[in-house]
């Protein structure tokens, strides 16, 4: 299958069990798949991602090899859906250290930008939390971006995540 037939079949939402069935019993086409999902800059393309994050469900190791090329791509995507769907995809997954100075300040970025969407902050400061496990010594700084956030931007999606990470950063910090 090729790229052009994932982008007709994905663009109507009637296909996507089939294609999710198909690709979850055949992963084959995972990279034309993820070819789409990620370079494709048709407004309809964030639909690729959204299965490709349905497919890391059952087939998370085969989806994350992938991940570095969507960390690369964030440095100049624009749609705030591929951008969700990149963001939770590289929060559920492992960050190397090559990768951490990028996604700590573009992160930092995120979550504190009125213009992104809540689950695009919310993913990103997952993704803070998750370099602050690497590298401790950063808790501190973002207990407290998190914590402003919470207060400045109280939303539901940042209040929830946002007080779980807190409790979290906060046990860390105090067994130091």
């Amino acid at each position: 299958m090729t790229e052009k037939d994932i982008f007709k079949l994905i663009d109507s939402w009637d296909n996507f069990e089939l294609i999710l069935l198909e690709m979850n019993t055949n992963t084959k086409m995972l990279p034309a798949l993820m070819k789409v999902a990620i370079y494709n800059e048709h407004p309809n393309s964030w639909r690729a991602l959204y299965l490709a994050d349905k497919l890391h469900d059952k087939h998370p190791e085969e989806v994350a090899i992938y991940i570095p090329e969507m960390i690369e791509r964030l440095k100049v995507e624009q749609h705030h859906g591929k951008k969700r769907h990149m963001l939770k995809l590289i929060s559920m997954n492992k960050i190397t250290d090559d990768h951490s100075g990028f996604l700590m300040d573009y992160c930092f970025n995120t979550l504190t930008s009125s213009k992104e969407p809540v689950a695009n902050r919310v993913h990103a400061m997952q993704i803070l939390y998750n370099i602050s496990e690497n590298e401790p010594d950063i808790k501190p700084e973002i207990l407290e971006l998190i914590q402003h956030e919470i207060e400045l931007h109280p939303t539901p999606g940042v209040r929830s995540r946002g007080t779980k990470l807190v409790r979290k950063l906060q046990q860390q910090i105090s067994k130091k």
